[in-house]
C-alpha cells in the first residue's frame, strides 16, 4: 500500500474519474467511502482537508487535492510523465482545454441535471420542462464531440490522454440514461473502444445510482 487515500463514494462521476486514473496507472491506494448516505464530509476534520466538503478528496502524503481533474493531472504527471498528459505545452493545453470544458460546460448546463432529474429525483417530482432542456443542451454537446471525435480514435488521437479520463467517464453516463439519442457514429465508436479498457469497464460502467 502506498499511503495514498482518495475519499469518495463509488457512484460519483467525479470519483469514478479519479478511479479509472487510478487503475490505469496501477497504483495502489485506499478509497474510504464518503459523500451522501455515507457521511464524512460533514466531519470537521474532512472541511479541513476539503473546505467544500464534497468528493472526492486525494491525500498523498502531504498533498491534498479536491478537484477530480486537478487530481487526474497531478497522478498522470507524477506517475506517467508524458503519457496521459502530453509534455509539449499546445499538446498539455489540449488535454486540459477538454477537461475543463466537461467540467464546466457539459456537466453543469446539460447532463448533470438531466442524470439528477432522472436517477435521484423521484418521478413525481420531476420537472419536466426541466428535463426537456437538460436533454437538449445534453445532446448539442455530444454532436460536438461526435464531431470532434471524426477521424480520431482518442479525443487528441490514437492513444487516450487525461482528456479522455473526464470526456469517457460523462460518455457513459449519456449512453446509459433512459433518453433517446441521435445516431452518432464516431461518439458511439468512441465509447466503445472505451469499454474494451477493463479499468474503464471496472471504474466507470457502474449503475447509476
Amino acid at each position: 500500500m502506498s499511503g495514498l487515500k482518495l475519499w469518495g463514494r463509488r457512484n460519483s462521476i467525479n470519483v469514478q474519474k479519479v478511479c479509472w486514473m487510478l487503475a490505469e496507472l496501477g497504483i495502489p491506494h485506499e478509497r474510504i467511502d464518503a459523500g451522501m448516505a455515507h457521511g464524512v464530509v460533514g466531519e470537521g476534520w474532512y472541511q479541513r482537508l476539503n473546505p467544500n466538503r464534497l468528493v472526492p478528496t486525494l491525500q498523498d502524503g502531504e498533498t491534498v487535492l479536491w478537484e477530480s481533474n486537478a487530481i487526474v493531472r497531478y497522478l498522470a504527471a507524477k506517475h506517467a510523465p508524458g503519457v496521459w498528459i502530453p509534455e509539449d505545452v499546445a499538446g498539455r493545453a489540449a488535454v486540459e482545454q477538454w477537461m475543463d470544458w466537461q467540467q464546466t460546460t457539459l456537466m453543469p448546463g446539460a447532463l448533470s441535471p438531466l442524470f439528477l432529474g432522472l436517477v435521484r429525483v423521484p418521478p413525481e417530482k420531476r420537472n419536466a420542462a426541466e428535463l426537456t432542456t437538460s436533454a437538449a443542451a445534453t445532446e448539442a454537446a455530444m454532436r460536438i464531440l461526435d464531431r470532434h471525435l471524426e477521424g480520431r480514435a482518442f479525443m487528441l488521437g490514437d492513444r487516450p490522454t487525461a482528456a479522455d479520463i473526464a470526456i469517457g467517464a460523462a460518455v457513459h453516463r449519456w449512453q446509459v440514461l433512459p433518453v433517446a439519442r441521435p445516431a452518432l457514429t464516431a461518439l458511439w465508436a468512441y465509447y466503445q473502444r472505451l469499454t474494451q479498457r477493463p479499468a474503464f469497464v471496472a471504474r466507470v460502467m457502474l449503475p447509476l445510482t
